[in-house]
């Protein structure tokens, strides 16, 4: 059993009027550099949890611990106040003053601080974050990766134990949110304080993430490494919450030698087995695991090859999403320049090839 006096420990329940009702059981190290990722679509509860434990949030029910340190009980009629669970926190927005420099949003945090300190720490928060030199520069001049820094910076000077970061890159257009976020892994990962990060960006979960929490509709449906959770989903709300563009009925007619065969329609494909026994299930393919050849006789070493129809040609930013009718609809994810190369459009016939170990299974409740 874990130690919880080295534990952040979250077991509350949240009612909201009209009958929505958030609920989370989960934990971390509470005495080291981790990030926990709550990941999940929009409504599903995932900034409630993060505002209740920064304290500016009441569950109905419920505790949350900080190591020895209770910050909510709500059986006992306790709750401490935000101003002393030392904690830093990133709005979405960074709700940054307009009107003060950069070194003034940052030492905003610096009041109850003596004045002597307060240089020496601005300096080193600076250095740290990668703005020194801008100290004098208001928001509007700084780029948006930059204003995220100041934003972290503003949050990290008191040297806060927990970090809470509400979408962190949602406010940078998509190249820079590409760069930074890099950056801000290492940034993270150099802090040495736990860190819960809220966002439901999948990309971000996987570069930032050292423990990932799917939230779904206002409950948390699982976690575990985010590389883990997402090659297995445990069932189909998760597995559309985490973006699995292919997700069919089928069923197992077959299984041995850690293969499965599975019928979708009039299609067998083979998976790897999990230990259910012949069952229906759900088939889950990721657009990126699907390889796209034109058609020939040569038969290579993947056991799927579905010969179909392409029914739309999509591009999706540097990457171009095909429909191919398979004897099921197959979603692709492709570069443009291999569109380019085989000179795909509709109607052209076409092969999937998918590796075994890509097709997915998720049991199939009646």
């Amino acid at each position: 059993m874990k130690n919880q006096t080295s534990q952040v420990i979250v077991d509350v329940e949240k009612v909201f009027p009209g009958g929505g009702t958030i609920a989370a059981a989960l934990s971390f190290p509470a005495d080291r550099n981790h990030v926990t990722v709550l990941f999940g679509p929009s409504g599903a509860g995932k900034t409630t949890i993060l505002r209740s434990l920064a304290g500016l949030e009441r569950p109905n029910t419920g505790r949350i611990r900080f190591g020895e340190e209770v910050w909510f009980d709500a059986e006992a009629g306790m709750m401490m106040p935000p101003q002393k669970r030392s904690i830093g926190y990133v709005f979405q927005d960074y709700a940054l003053f307009p009107h003060l420099t950069v070194n003034q949003n940052v030492a905003y945090g610096l009041k109850e601080v003596a004045r002597e300190l307060r240089a020496s720490k601005l300096d080193k928060i600076l250095q740290l974050v990668q703005l020194d030199g801008l100290g004098n520069r208001k928001p509007k001049e700084l780029s948006g990766g930059q204003q995220q820094r100041v934003a972290l910076a503003r949050a990290l000077v008191r040297e806060p134990r927990l970090l809470l970061l509400d979408e962190p890159l949602s406010a940078l257009d998509l190249p820079t949110r590409k760069h930074v976020r890099g950056e801000f892994a290492k940034l993270l990962h150099d802090l040495r304080i736990p860190t819960v990060l809220v966002t439901h960006d999948w990309t971000e979960a996987l570069s930032l993430g050292d423990q990932l929490v799917v939230m779904v509709a206002g409950k948390v449906r699982q976690i575990g490494h985010p590389q883990k959770v997402f090659s297995a989903p445990e069932d189909i709300d998760v597995a559309h919450s985490l973006g699995i563009e292919t997700i069919v009925p089928g069923k197992v007619i077959a299984s041995g030698d850690d293969l499965a065969s599975v019928r979708v329609g009039e299609v067998t494909l083979s998976a790897l087995s999990n230990e259910s026994s012949l069952s229906d299930v759900y088939v889950c393919i990721r657009a990126e695991d699907v390889i796209l050849e034109k058609p020939r006789d040569v038969a290579g070493s993947a056991r799927n090859r579905l010969e179909g129809v392409i029914l739309e040609i999509t591009p999706s930013g540097p990457l171009t999403q095909i429909k191919v009718d398979v004897g099921f609809p197959l979603i692709c994810s492709v570069t443009r320049q291999a569109v380019a190369e085989l000179g795909l459009k509709p109607q052209d016939k076409i092969v999937a090839v998918i590796k075994a170990p890509a097709v997915r299974l998720l049991p199939r409740h009646s």
